[in-house]
């Protein structure tokens, strides 16, 4: 079984996102849009366009999105089966989260590292 196919997304939260957003845009040119965020679509070795995205996003400080974890960051991980993964991971003894969410952009699950991180694993929708 494939485990993790590539990033999904970074997340972190902000005191100030609306200025670190326009820091990150000014600075190094990242296209953030007004939902906080960009998407960076992937490119095969020739450059051309590929299927699939990486999403950036800046959230803010308070929110609880990240919880039970207490970090300021959530990396989010492609994986080809959510379900078998889960499976493995909590056959394994990794404290998985119960909780899991589908919607048009895929099926979500979490699980919790070593260190209190919180995992995000997402099955992007078929042909993405």
């Amino acid at each position: 079984m494939k485990r993790v196919t590539g990033i999904g997304g970074i997340f972190f939260k902000a005191r100030d996102p609306a200025a670190l957003c326009a820091w990150y845009k000014k600075h190094l040119g990242i296209p953030v849009q007004d939902w906080g965020g960009a998407a960076f679509t992937w490119t095969d070795a020739s450059g051309r366009p590929a299927p699939g995205t990486t999403i950036w996003s800046v959230g803010a400080a308070g929110g609880n999105h990240f919880a039970p974890s207490t970090a300021t960051f959530m990396i989010n991980y492609r994986v080809a089966d959510l379900a078998a993964l889960l499976a493995a991971l909590r056959k394994e003894g990794c404290e998985v989260l119960e909780k899991t969410e589908s919607s048009e952009y895929g099926q979500f699950g979490w699980v919790i590292d070593p260190e209190g991180n919180k995992v995000e694993l997402w099955q992007p929708p078929a042909g993405q």
